[in-house]
């Protein structure tokens, strides 16, 4: 039987027992039905990972005794930056469960003129949360040690215009290089944007270029805003990753 794997808020190295967090004591006390003295393994995002027993179950209350650690470093050598529209329904958090099971280290969800998505500054708190608890279940299930970051919402406009050095990428159907044709990556990694429902419009896709993003094609099909992600992700790191 696998042993379920728990994220901890808070750093675990030092410590010889802990306090699991409201949701950890959810799903194991509520949905695993686990009893004292059966194993975990915790990680806190520190890459490292920690062997653990449960030592009392109550209520409101589990009380895991930690009985050894280790570094393990399942991360993906290149990081991907993805800067994704927001999509409506479920497809939203769809995209970034798998793009945190194939590596994906940072998202930021985008408005841009086509994003038929509305969302109040209340609403847009409890969306973030949302998407980070979907992002920590997401390395709980595939085995990640370090939690992806979720950004605050930005306007695609301010996100394209960030310095870094990574190389900023573009889907686009009439684009002259694919993904394997790119001619390298640099060591900071890749800034990936994917588009709306709707796409870019044609002013966002100028100030695309002028920002110095590259355009790449995925194939001769216009593929939908959650399979583009994804498809672009997968052949990233096929070519540059760990895939």
């Amino acid at each position: 039987m696998r042993i379920p794997r728990i994220y901890h808020p808070s750093p675990l190295a030092g410590l010889d027992s802990c306090l699991l967090s409201e949701d950890a004591i959810n799903h194991v006390g509520r949905v695993l039905r686990m009893k004292e003295g059966e194993q975990i393994i915790l990680f806190d995002g520190s890459n490292h990972i920690f062997h653990a027993r449960l030592q009392a179950i109550e209520k409101k209350q589990i009380i895991a005794k930690i009985e050894s650690s280790e570094l393990d470093d399942r991360e993906s050598p290149l990081a991907i930056h993805l800067g994704q529209v927001i999509s409506r329904g479920d497809r939203m958090e769809f995209t970034i469960q798998k793009s945190v099971e194939l590596g994906v280290k940072t998202i930021t969800p985008l408005w841009s003129e086509r994003c038929g998505v509305k969302l109040n500054d209340e609403r847009q708190d409890k969306k973030l949360q949302q998407w980070q608890k979907i992002a920590i279940a997401a390395c709980e299930q595939c085995g990640r040690n370090e939690i992806p970051e979720i950004r605050p919402m930005m306007k695609l406009t301010d996100w394209c215009k960030e310095q870094d050095n990574m190389l900023k990428l573009n889907l686009h159907p009439r684009a002259k290089y694919t993904i394997r044709q790119l001619p390298h990556i640099p060591p900071e990694g890749v800034r990936l944007l994917i588009g709306s429902e709707g796409g870019l419009s044609a002013e966002e896709i100028q100030m695309t270029e002028k920002e110095g993003f590259t355009e790449v094609l995925l194939g001769k099909r216009v593929l939908r805003t959650e399979t583009a992600s994804l498809a672009a992700i997968t052949a990233l790191q096929v070519c540059f990753g760990d895939i």
